[in-house]
């Protein structure tokens, strides 16, 4: 079971919260790449009766390029430039839940206008697990691209550790095995 930290959850019922047209939140999932942070977005909308969005899609879509084309082709500071801006459009949006990057809320004061703009989730996942996630798709990824499968989690603990203090800013902490009852206990809490 998930491990829910920084608030105290209601005790009702999550099954009944999704025909409650009065839930309509402003999610925002945050952590390090590899947390499920798409996946939970994508699981969650229909529960929740809301859109979900993947900000890193949302990039390559505006700028016509893959995020690892705009690592390359534009550098790093270029991409958290063009993830500010859209991460801000969405100040406009009544309800969501938006699947950030594991990067986002380290840069821009990302993090406390999220805070401002609704609820953040820190999906905080092992170190092993994530590895094992990513080991698959390091080629998509551009920051881990060019590790060799050892030095991976290296990375993933050393990153972590950087982003730590930003993550540690989100409303709620969950780790360990998630489920949907985990973060609709969440949603509702803000109902």
């Amino acid at each position: 079971m998930a491990t829910l930290t920084e608030k105290k959850v209601s005790r009702k019922t999550p099954e009944k919260m999704s025909s409650n047209p009065a839930i309509q939140p402003k999610i925002f999932l945050i952590g390090m790449m590899g947390a499920g942070k798409s996946y939970w977005a994508e699981k969650l909308k229909k529960k929740l009766n809301v859109s979900a969005y993947d900000l890193d899609s949302l990039i390559e879509m505006m700028e016509e390029k893959s995020v690892a084309e705009i690592f390359e082709e534009d550098g790093e500071e270029y991409f958290r430039k063009a993830e500010g801006k859209m991460l801000r459009l969405f100040a406009e949006k009544k309800h969501f839940i938006l699947s950030c990057g594991g990067g986002t809320a380290c840069y821009n004061d990302n993090m406390k206008w999220m805070n401002k703009q609704g609820i953040t989730i820190w999906l905080d996942e092992p170190i092993e697990t994530l590895s094992a996630r990513l080991l698959k798709e390091k080629a998509h990824r551009p920051l881990i691209k060019e590790l060799d499968d050892h030095a991976l989690q290296g990375f993933l603990q050393k990153k972590l550790e950087e982003r730590a203090p930003f993550y540690n800013q989100a409303s709620y902490r969950l780790s360990g095995e998630l489920t949907e009852s985990s973060f609709l206990k969440i949603v509702k809490e803000h109902a």
